[in-house]
């Protein structure tokens, strides 16, 4: 090899062994399968030593799939001062005709697509904003399955023709009489009995995470971001913190389009010769980010104006940060309404809110971050 050199090299990884192959960066070359090693850290540390002893002039660049496996490759080999790229596997080019898919044909696939540009890297969040998002995703999941104890309870109500006679759902109250409640079968008062005791613990769980993730938001580094996002109307600390939990650092985006291509919210778009059609937005991207602006999108039906919440939640931030907040109001909440009176359907006229609030939150994180230190350090110690 040349004393400038690299060395591409793919790895198929899985959770008990990986499967390792290079190519050289030497016009011709062809990728060579290296063999199968185990998934843990002993076993790539070895790797790095054995290909750096047998190519001591190149530098070796490594690849793999985002998997459920996690970024914990990408963090060591980075560690080790190696390059490495995590690629999505949505967007690995592949051939129509080719049907057969073994380990080895991957990990010999990446290596070549590396080493010809056709693979685009992924973002790879920071430990601790990993860490933030799992616990925002646990608060969704908990929330979720809190929603499916009710409806199970519920529908057993339905069936046997029992009506509540207090309004307020879920109450203490409500809870109160359903305690009381007797079915017919001992065996269905018992099914009521561990479903009310799952509404409960769920309950009391979705309290414990809201707590913590209280807690935990402000001494994240992305805190001030947070915050300053919440002057925005339909975006609370919730939608806030999963929002950039999931998207991480938005200046990385260097136009509010790319950041509307990456959440999907663009639409699909099929064109040849004199013909131009647009289709449904694209979907692809982070599912959960696109979901929570969609959920946040629905407010803006209503006239734009200063509710007391906004205003406390304002309280504290510079004034270019509200002012931005106000025109997104405005805006946003007039193309609302011209969108409805032109007939689109309801749906279609929220994904569009939704895709020009993405701008919006684009425009304050970047205010945020090229703010001065006393600004964010500022906002940094404002009350949740």
């Amino acid at each position: 090899m040349n004393k400038h050199s690299i060395l591409f090299i793919g790895l198929d990884t899985h959770k008990t062994f990986t499967e390792v192959a290079y190519i050289e960066d030497n016009r011709g070359a062809k990728p060579i399968h290296l063999g199968r090693i185990l998934s843990n850290k002993s076993a790539f540390k070895k790797l790095v030593r054995q290909l750096q002893s047998k190519y001591p002039q190149a530098t070796l660049h490594f690849v793999y799939e985002a998997g459920p496996c996690g970024y914990w490759i990408y963090r060591l080999l980075t560690s080790l001062n190696q390059c490495c790229y995590v690629i999505a596997p949505s967007l690995i080019p592949k051939k129509p005709g080719d049907h057969i898919k073994t380990d080895k044909r991957d990990a010999l696939n990446l290596a070549k697509l590396l080493k010809s540009e056709d693979l685009t890297p992924i973002y790879v969040p920071e430990p601790e904003d990993e860490a933030m998002r799992d616990l925002s995703r646990a608060r969704e999941t908990t929330m979720k399955d809190l929603k499916d104890a009710k409806y199970q309870l519920k529908a057993l109500l339905l069936r046997n023709n029992i009506n509540a006679t207090i309004k307020d759902n879920w109450s203490s109250q409500h809870l109160r009489w359903l305690a009381e409640l007797i079915l017919p079968s001992p065996c269905q008062q018992i099914v009521l009995q561990e479903a009310v005791l799952t509404i409960t613990e769920r309950i009391q769980r979705l309290k414990r995470l809201d707590n913590e993730l209280t807690h935990q938001v402000k001494n994240w580094r992305y805190y001030p971001v947070v915050k300053a996002l919440q002057a925005m109307r339909g975006v609370r600390l919730l939608v806030a913190t999963g929002v950039i939990a999931e998207l991480g650092d938005l200046t990385r985006f260097d136009h509010p389009r790319k950041l509307m291509s990456y959440l999907g919210l663009v639409p699909s778009e099929h064109s040849s010769g004199g013909k131009r059609r647009l289709g449904a937005i694209t979907k692809c991207g982070n599912s959960r980010a696109r979901r929570l602006l969609v959920e946040g999108a629905h407010t803006y039906k209503y006239t734009a104006k200063i509710s007391k919440e906004m205003q406390l939640r304002q309280e504290g931030l510079p004034k270019q940060i509200t002012d931005i907040a106000w025109q997104a109001q405005c805006r946003l909440c007039r193309r609302y309404q011209r969108l409805i009176h032109k007939g689109k359907h309801r749906n279609v006229v929220v994904t569009a809110i939704a895709r020009e609030m993405a701008a919006y939150i684009w425009a304050i994180s970047r205010e945020i971050v090229l703010s001065p230190v006393d600004i964010r350090s500022r906002i940094a110690r404002l009350p949740a």
